[in-house]
């Protein structure tokens, strides 16, 4: 029998899956997460890097300062040279600046700094859409955009918006704005990287199809691994165009450009998740052999 979303949907409503997500289970597995490690050449790399990327972080509806603060201190024990944030750190609306967010993420510790980009939550944070945790739409959302960028930058984090930075002498971190409600330029991300290794941060990994040029590993979020997941069929809904095909892990863009999208840390929609462990994901990249 083919399982479709709609058949789906219907069974969890009415039966065990229901009581197994909804419930005890699926609450408990959704606070608690893991480290995924992963090892692999970059090029142009000169000397090993260890990147810890902590994506989805949801701050507001389901998640507070306490789970940061954990996130963060698992962060920091890894040791990593760089932190990399891959969007969607906020989920509520900002008409004040998310203090203890700000506070726990100004202890994260990496020699190469913090950097991260927006994602879709962040701008329905910013006033850029409406909903139940963010309000009517902002007029002004443009400038609550800047105001965070100004704050979180004041945290030691970075965000990058269709830029990059030479963050060592032989790697180029960039960040394009959100695929949903931004307009992302890779190029523009991209440009001035010369000949160094590069990892490009984007929230959203259906960008991963139009790549304009390769780049040496992306990273992307936004996906949660689907957040539900079943024996069998995977996870029944996932937020892209493209299915599963980038719900979770080591998938491939344009220009065979390698890309992990990892399932994330927060909670959206419900505060469940299923066979879909929270995660921070540590790269250690080492150069490419000659």
């Amino acid at each position: 029998m083919t399982v479709t979303r709609r058949l789906f949907l219907r069974t969890l409503a009415g039966g065990s899956a229901a009581a197994l997500v909804a419930g005890g289970a699926g609450a408990a597995q959704a606070y608690r997460f893991g480290v995924t490690r992963h090892a692999r050449t970059l090029p142009g790399l000169r000397a090993p890097l260890r990147a810890a990327f902590l994506t989805d972080l949801h701050y507001g509806l389901f998640i507070g300062a306490g789970s940061v603060a954990a996130w963060v201190d698992a962060t920091n024990d890894l040791r990593p040279d760089l932190v990399l944030l891959g969007g969607d750190q906020l989920d509520a609306r900002m008409d004040d600046l998310p203090g203890p967010l700000l506070r726990e993420l100004g202890r994260l510790r990496a020699p190469l700094g913090v950097l991260g980009v927006w994602g879709n939550h962040d701008y329905g944070s910013f006033g850029r859409y409406g909903g139940r945790q963010y309000g009517a739409p902002r007029a002004d959302w443009a400038a609550k955009r800047a105001e965070l960028t100004a704050a979180f930058a004041g945290a030691g984090v970075t965000i990058l918006r269709d830029e990059g930075r030479a963050v060592r002498d032989d790697l180029w971190v960039g960040g394009t704005d959100d695929l949903w409600f931004g307009k992302p330029d890779v190029m523009a991300a991209l440009a001035g990287a010369g000949d160094r290794a590069t990892l490009l941060v984007t929230h959203n990994p259906d960008l991963l199809p139009d790549l304009p040029r390769p780049a040496g590993l992306v990273l992307c979020g936004h996906t949660h691994g689907g957040q539900v997941r079943l024996p069998l069929i995977g996870a029944p809904v996932v937020p892209s165009a493209f299915g599963q095909r980038y719900a979770m892990g080591w998938v491939q863009g344009q220009h065979a450009t390698p890309a992990y999208v990892s399932r994330g840390l927060g909670l959206s929609g419900l505060p469940v998740r299923n066979m879909c462990e929270p995660e921070i994901t540590l790269l250690q990249l080492s150069p490419a052999l000659s």
